[in-house]
């Protein structure tokens, strides 16, 4: 199956409805392709508060991603350690290189990682990865804010993610929270975000004029101490 965001309820497809630019009836039914049956209703707000920014970003990794479009700088989180690891295991393999963001719609999220979209067939786009699944680490204190990376993933009770696709936020979504594994945000290139959010799209979602990953580097590691001798 396809690695697609699912619109989780009747309140996130109001929500949706109501920013989305969809101009006619077929648009509307691209809606209907996010639904989970499988889980059927949004899961409660969490009651913890949102981490302050400053203790979000210190120490930790970070990922220049770069594109035809500009370039963006995301930092990963350590509290999200499996899905952390495999994603700078991706990027120094040089997995993301030539891959296209397939899935787009403004005032919700840009979505890539996906390698067949490097074949020019839109209608595999969303089936490929590296051929496994990454466990859930969903953590409540991380919210589906403008600007957060979290992994997309196939309609599963265990909401595993997929090994290599992932997503950006380009406007806060958060009946997604608790949904799907926010694993990192954007740290620089916000407006490059809007910039792709904007370009216009076609049969499933997807670009008309490709939106690709150029490459992606790991560009900043936390310090750590080393004894002396």
């Amino acid at each position: 199956m396809k690695y697609l965001l699912n619109y989780i309820g009747i309140t996130a497809l109001s929500i949706l409805l109501a920013t989305a630019t969809c101009n006619n009836s077929s648009d509307a039914a691209k809606v209907e392709n996010y639904t989970d049956s499988s889980i059927g209703a949004l899961a409660p707000e969490p009651e913890t508060q949102a981490a302050p920014a400053d203790t979000m970003k210190k120490d930790r990794d970070s990922v220049l991603i770069k594109t035809n479009m500009g370039d963006m700088i995301v930092v990963l989180y350590n509290e999200t350690p499996l899905h952390h690891d495999n994603f700078l295991k991706l990027v120094k393999s040089n997995f993301y290189d030539g891959i296209l963001f397939h899935r787009v719609i403004r005032n919700f999220m840009i979505q890539t990682g996906d390698p067949l979209s490097k074949d020019g067939d839109p209608n595999n786009d969303g089936m490929g990865g590296p051929g496994y699944l990454i466990p859930a680490e969903i953590n409540p204190l991380f919210r589906h804010n403008k600007g957060s990376l979290a992994a997309a993933r196939t309609e599963n009770p265990e909401r595993a993610s997929s090994g290599s696709q992932f997503y950006i936020c380009h406007v806060a979504t958060p009946f997604l929270d608790g949904q799907y594994t926010v694993f990192g945000e954007t740290v620089k290139g916000l407006d490059i975000v809007d910039k792709i959010a904007a370009v216009p799209t076609g049969i499933n979602d997807r670009p008309n004029t490709p939106v690709k990953i150029i490459s992606m580097k790991h560009i900043n590691a936390p310090k750590t101490e080393t004894k002396g001798k």
